[in-house]
C-alpha cells in the first residue's frame, strides 16, 4: 500500500519578533497561511526496519538531516514501530526559500504515517510531536491559516483570508535563518500590527489585509541580500497590491486580486527571476492528496 500526501508551502502575512528567550530562541508572533504550491510525498511500507528518503533534488538531504526522516524516526521511537518506510519527496517548493518546504514535508510524513501505521493520533497530538522537529511543523500539520506564538508552535487557527492570487519570486541565493536572527536589532524593529491583520482576516477585508502585512526580518535580509530588495521593488512597480518577504527569505510574494494584474506581475518578474510562481491561497486546512 502506497500513500500519497501533499505538503503545501506557507507564506507569512505577518512576522514579528518580540524578545529573545532564556532558552536561546526568539519569541515570535506571526500569521501564516498555506498556498497552492506543494511538494508531493509518497509513503511506501518496507519489509526492512529502516527509513529511506528518496528524492531527485540534490539540495534535499536523504539522511537524518531531512525533517521528514526525523518525523518518521520520532514516530518509530515514540510508538515502538518495528516496520520501515520509504519516503519519496517530489520537490516543487523551492529549497531554503522561507516557505517552510522542509517543515511541510515533515508534517505530511507525520499525518501519512499516522494513517499507514494505524496510530490513531489526533491533529493536536501530531502538531505537538511536530514541535519537537521544528518551529513551523506544528502549523504545517494544521495547514490553512493561523496565528502562531512562542517559537511558532502555539497555534490559534483562523478563518481563510480573502481569496486572491499570490505571486512568489525566489532569487538564486540561500539565506541562513540563524544569520538573520543573529543580526536582528530588537530595539530598532518596526513591529507589524498582528491584531489588525487578524481582524482583517476575520472580517474578510482585503484592503486592510494588504495594509497590515509586515515582516521584521526584512530589516536584516534586505540589507544582507540586495537582490531580495530589488525583487520586492520590481513586484511593487509591476502593480502587486501588497508585497512582503516570507519568513527569513529570500522568497518575496505579492498579493493580487485581479487576473490581468497577476499576469502582468508574473510575466514582469520572469525577466528578473528563474523561480516565479502564480498560485492561490489554499483557504481552510490542507488537502490530503
Amino acid at each position: 500500500m502506497k500513500l500519497m500526501m501533499k505538503a503545501p508551502a506557507k507564506i507569512n502575512l505577518t512576522l514579528d519578533v518580540l524578545y529573545k528567550r532564556e532558552d536561546g530562541y526568539h519569541e515570535v508572533e506571526m500569521i501564516m497561511t498555506t498556498v497552492d504550491l506543494a511538494d508531493r510525498i509518497e509513503l511506501e511500507p518496507l519489509r526492512t526496519d529502516e527509513i529511506r528518503i528518496i528524492s531527485h533534488n540534490r539540495f534535499v538531504p536523504d539522511d537524518s538531516r531531512n525533517l521528514a526522516y526525523q518525523a518518521a524516526r520520532l514516530l518509530k521511537e515514540r510508538y515502538h514501530i518495528r516496520s520501515g518506510v520509504a519516503i519519496s519527496i517530489e520537490k516543487l517548493i523551492p529549497v531554503a526559500a522561507g516557505l517552510a518546504g522542509g517543515s511541510s514535508d515533515a508534517a505530511a510524513a507525520l499525518k501519512g504515517l499516522n494513517q499507514l501505521w494505524g496510530l490513531g493520533l489526533s491533529l493536536d497530538e501530531l502538531a505537538k510531536l511536530g514541535a519537537e522537529i521544528g518551529s513551523d511543523v506544528s502549523f504545517c500539520v494544521y495547514g490553512g491559516t493561523a496565528l502562531a506564538k512562542g517559537r511558532g508552535e502555539q497555534i490559534q487557527r483562523l478563518p481563510a483570508p480573502p481569496n486572491c492570487w499570490v505571486v512568489l519570486a525566489k532569487p538564486t541565493i540561500g539565506v541562513s535563518t540563524a544569520e538573520v536572527y543573529k543580526n536582528l536589532k530588537l530595539e530598532r524593529l518596526k513591529h507589524p500590527d498582528t491584531a489588525a491583520m487578524k481582524q482583517a482576516i476575520e472580517t474578510q477585508n482585503y484592503e486592510s489585509m494588504c495594509a497590515h502585512i509586515g515582516n521584521v526580518l526584512e530589516s536584516v535580509t534586505l540589507k544582507l541580500h540586495p537582490e531580495v530588495a530589488q525583487i520586492k521593488e520590481q513586484m511593487e512597480r509591476f502593480g502587486a497590491d501588497a508585497v512582503l518577504m516570507s519568513g527569513s527569505g529570500p522568497t518575496v510574494f505579492g498579493l493580487i486580486q485581479h487576473d490581468s494584474r497577476m499576469h502582468r506581475v508574473y510575466n514582469g518578474l520572469r525577466g528578473f527571476c528563474d523561480q516565479v510562481y502564480a498560485v492561490r491561497l489554499l483557504g481552510d486546512g490542507n488537502p490530503v492528496a
